[in-house]
């Protein structure tokens, strides 16, 4: 039995629900072509110690560190180590089970070589193998795979074969390739060689961490079945009995069950099933399966670097993601537990930082993200943000729509510890300030979507834009605010802040301006002391936010 964990609440699964994907399978006992006789035990199953202890894989690897994460551990009450197989060569632990697997080729599989499928780490990992090895590799991508993707497998030494749109096709690819040459496919997870080497994870840490009889639980990433599984095989049969094994997942990429469409966030885990193999020992052998959202990921590739300064892969954090929301499930916090989140790997995609950066936040509770409208009049912006400080705000988005209500986007930090009862008292004072809000911090379009959509297209009278840019530091936004709205009777329009951790805040703000006030405003804006820029003929701004272009695209 599985216990499939997520939210604030614990739903307990049978996994013979996900048995139902192999039944027409079911009747067929499962064979293993590649393993000797002594490699099996009784059942005719895999002696999977055996496969571990003599695994192959240290003729080329060396055991990966087990480091204590001290900031972690004091925050969350409990002993966290985290297991660094981000650090193997290729950043990822699956060069283990590559490795293993085709250390056990025959000299005439060598001779002809392997193919696989994937543009991912086990590609790397086949790709490596076959360089110390001397075996050719070649892996098949689809055709609109990254070209640094491509690069980090070919510097390899690897063929890489582009070929269709999407994996199904480069699949198909690969397995006509495998029957017409004679290649000896690699399987990413569900072969009992593959799943020996990744075991040798589960072996390294019973080894490494202190006191090992002691330890509560792993925590790793599900994906193909083949990490978890390993470590199951080792630590149920070495470790203590009542050490746990937690399998991970995202909501969006939950393998332990049939997927219809895979979430790509966490690509390095998106598979829409787990390994029959696998399969067999998580029903066997897995303690329960931890689902997270891609917002506790990305805080979770924050608290990694943070604790190491490395940046980690989004799959590569989803171990800690699940150990923290294990933690949270269970009212663990304070418990002196001792832990362990295996962080897999490290081949993160640069243009996905963003992302990261953006949602980290709001995955550790610290920011909030609220939905707020307000009466169109002088004085309601100031107001708003009054409420707000003296809080951190970290974004503040509003565009004039209509002259009764405003509709505006902000955020702000927050203390976790009080995260719930904060958000409230924040709600109740705009209420009491006639205006009306709502919390959207957990609302995937207002987060994604329309916290970037949120503005008018309008043609207003006397409205003056410009770009400001002031000292970046807290009380900072306040302050600019303070300087441009008491006592001047001017109306803000449009105002765009987002803080990104820079040394300089950036405003975009527009000020409806009467021409016989432009000598007045012409000193406060001097008085004001920021430098600025007027973009009041900016043509994305005519364009997009003033409406003043035609289809023709004259003003």
């Amino acid at each position: 039995m599985v216990v499939v964990q997520f939210g604030l609440g614990i739903i307990r699964l049978h996994l013979l629900i996900a048995t139902l994907e192999y039944s027409s399978n079911a009747p067929q006992p499962i064979s293993y072509p590649r393993l000797s006789a002594h490699h099996l035990l009784s059942s005719n199953e895999p002696d999977y110690l055996r496969l571990i202890l003599t695994s192959k894989v240290y003729e080329i690897l060396k055991e990966t560190p087990l480091v204590y994460a001290p900031n972690l551990s004091a925050k969350l009450g409990n002993q966290i180590w985290l297991k660094r197989e981000d650090l193997q060569e290729v950043f990822s632990f699956k060069i283990r089970g590559a490795y293993n697997f085709m250390a056990g080729l025959s000299e005439e599989e060598r001779w002809k070589g392997v193919v696989t499928c994937s543009a991912g780490n086990h590609a790397q990992g086949v790709a490596l193998s076959g360089e110390r090895l001397g075996i050719p590799c070649t892996i098949v991508m689809p055709k609109g795979t990254p070209s640094i993707k491509v690069r980090n497998v070919e510097r390899l030494g690897a063929k890489v074969v582009l070929h269709g749109v999407d994996f199904d096709e480069a699949k198909a690819e690969c397995a006509r390739l495998a029957a017409t040459h004679g290649l000896v496919f690699v399987p990413p997870y569900d072969d009992p060689l593959v799943i020996a080497g990744q075991g040798t994870v589960g072996m390294e840490i019973l080894k490494q961490i202190p006191d090992s009889d002691n330890l509560d639980a792993i925590f790793g990433a599900i994906g193909g079945g083949g990490l978890v599984s390993g470590i199951c095989e080792y630590v149920k049969r070495i470790g203590n009995p009542n050490t746990k094994v937690h399998g991970v997942e995202t909501f969006d990429g939950d393998a332990i069950v049939t997927l219809a469409e895979v979430g790509p966030f966490a690509d390095g885990t998106a598979v829409r099933i787990v390994g029959e193999e696998p399969f067999r020992i998580c029903q066997k052998l897995l303690d329960d399966v931890v689902l997270v959202d891609n917002d506790e990921i990305c805080a979770a590739i924050k608290d990694i670097f943070e604790e190491t300064r490395s940046v980690t892969e989004p799959s590569g954090a989803l171990s800690l993601a699940g150990l923290k929301r294990h933690i949270a499930n269970q009212n663990l916090i304070g418990a002196n537990r001792k832990f362990v989140a295996v962080v897999s790997g490290a081949n993160m995609n640069f243009d996905r930082l963003r992302f990261v950066a953006e949602r980290a936040e709001l995955g550790e509770g610290r920011e909030a993200l609220l939905s707020v409208v307000i009466p169109e009049k002088p004085g309601s912006f100031f107001a708003l943000q009054s409420i707000i400080h003296p809080r951190a705000t970290t974004e503040f988005i509003y565009r004039y729509n209509n002259p009764n209500t405003a509709h505006i986007f902000l955020s702000f930090k927050l203390d976790t510890s009080f995260r719930t009862k904060e958000v409230e008292k924040v709600l109740e004072e705009i209420k009491n300030q006639g205006m009306t809000g709502y919390d959207v911090s957990d609302d995937e379009v207002a987060k994604s979507h329309a916290r970037y959509m949120i503005r008018g297209c309008t043609t207003l009278p006397n409205e003056r834009v410009f770009r400001f840019e002031f000292p970046e530091r807290p009380g900072a936004l306040r302050k600019f605010l303070q300087g441009i709205y008491p006592g001047l009777g001017w109306n803000i329009s449009m105002f765009h802040y987002r803080n990104h951790g820079a040394d300089l805040g950036r405003v975009l703000t527009a000020i409806q301006v009467p021409q016989e006030d432009y000598a007045a405003f012409d000193e406060f804006l001097g008085q004001l002391g920021y430098h600025y820029v007027e973009e009041t003929d900016n043509e994305v701004y005519k364009r997009c936010l003033a409406g003043q272009v035609t289809l023709n695209g004259s003003a």
